[in-house]
């Protein structure tokens, strides 16, 4: 570790040049000032690209200045060859938005995209101040009895980042290809995925370290105490990933379900191996459930055969009004708000005499049960209006208080 300090404090020599202080200087002035011009709001739609134009057309403005003067240039032509890629890695994300999911594509970038062109980055920004080849070789260390170069550091990061990135196109390709020949169902087939990709990570991770010079005996001896920490100290992890794979395999619970959570209905977004994201509509707030809760609570689904639901609207008219003409008119009016299904049709019972009213319960079908709050408003609003129209008495409750005279003495 310590050549490795001497050898990264050697690059401070040559960034206190003159020439490569200028090119820093200069550098970092025209991205501060297209930073600052990038954050005012764009007079046209374009404008952002425009001002990246802008930042590449005067980084080369700058080389041209410090060619005719004399002086060094090369970091300032690396600066806009990096800058600029770093820009078309935009164009290519919106080139990708085409054609893969959004979600797909913002993970491709973020995860494996973008990272890798840092690590291109930070290689090309050595060269200029040291050979990477002679630097790969400095030891930084003795790990389980093998010593370890900055290059098989390096590289086995770089593995692992392709590992756990690049390992889930081929996963799902294969599962989809196991799908097709062993039949099964997308959620079978969405577990095998999972399985496949943590079978390649774990598998690559133990491969790049043996290739570094790991010792095999010290890696054995680290899984068998991870294997007791999976006994005593992370049960509750392993617990929840089994739940997971048993839940993929078995589609009890798949993406797009609607399930009823403390009373509200909630869309299950994703299924992991450890927790199912649920998002709920009426504060727009995504649920973290750990998978074993649906092992050991009773869970409502409205989804699992039909997205079909049956709503109920609770209502009372007054004892003169004839119960069929109630029932016919309410029926009538649900029928034709949106969102109640025609078939099965709407239908109303007659639930009891209370004290001022007759209690009617008028059922309908909906095809979403994310919207069963809007259209059931919808309904009760309907009804309300139908009501007035045809004279039909809502009763309520109603008190009165008499004041007593006093009596004359």
């Amino acid at each position: 570790m310590s050549e490795l300090l001497s050898q990264i404090g050697g690059w401070f020599g040559y960034l206190s040049r003159p020439g490569v202080l200028v090119q820093l200087s200069g550098v970092a002035v025209l991205i501060a000032a297209s930073l600052l011009a990038s954050r005012r709001p764009p007079a046209r739609p374009a404008g952002p690209w425009f001002a990246r134009l802008g930042l590449l057309a005067l980084l080369g403005l700058f080389t041209a200045v410090l060619a005719a003067v004399s002086m060094p240039y090369g970091l300032v032509g690396i600066a806009a060859l990096l800058i600029g890629g770093w820009f078309g890695l935009g164009l290519l994300r919106h080139g990708l938005g085409r054609w893969l999911p959004a979600g797909e594509v913002r993970q491709l970038d973020s995860g494996l995209l973008r990272p890798l062109y840092l690590l291109f980055s930070l290689v090309m920004l050595i060269r200029e101040v040291d050979a990477p080849a002679s630097l790969a070789v400095i030891p930084i260390g003795t790990w389980f009895g093998s010593t370890v170069t900055v290059g098989q550091v390096f590289l086995s990061l770089l593995v692992i980042v392709l590992l756990f990135v690049g390992s889930r196109p081929p996963s799902h390709g294969l599962a989809w290809i196991l799908q097709r020949l062993l039949g099964g169902g997308d959620s079978g087939r969405r577990a095998l995925a999972l399985l496949i990709q943590y079978s390649i990570i774990a598998t690559g991770v133990v491969w790049t370290l043996d290739q570094i010079g790991f010792n095999r005996t010290a890696i054995l001896a680290v899984a068998g105490g991870l294997s007791v920490g999976l006994g005593f100290g992370i049960k509750e992890v392993f617990s929840n990933f089994i739940s997971g794979l048993w839940l993929l395999f078995e589609g009890s619970v798949r993406p797009g379900d609607i399930l009823y959570i403390d009373g509200d209905p909630c869309e299950v977004r994703s299924l992991g191996l450890r927790a199912a994201v649920l998002w709920r509509d009426r504060d727009n707030a995504e649920l973290v459930i750990p998978n074993q809760t649906f092992f050991t609570t009773t869970t409502t689904t409205f989804t699992g055969s039909d997205r079909m639901r049956i709503s109920e609207v609770s209502f009372g008219a007054a004892y003169h009004h004839d119960p069929g003409e109630v029932i016919r008119l309410a029926a009538a009016t649900a029928a034709e708000v949106p969102g109640v299904l025609a078939e099965p049709a709407p239908k109303v019972l007659v639930m009891g005499y209370g004290d001022s009213a007759i209690n009617y319960a008028l059922r309908f079908w909906i095809a979403n049960p994310m919207q069963n709050l809007s259209i059931s408003t919808a309904v009760r609003r309907a009804i309300w209006q139908a009501f007035q129209r045809q004279g039909i008495e809502i009763p309520f409750p109603q008190r009165v208080l008499h004041r007593g005279r006093s009596q004359p003495g």
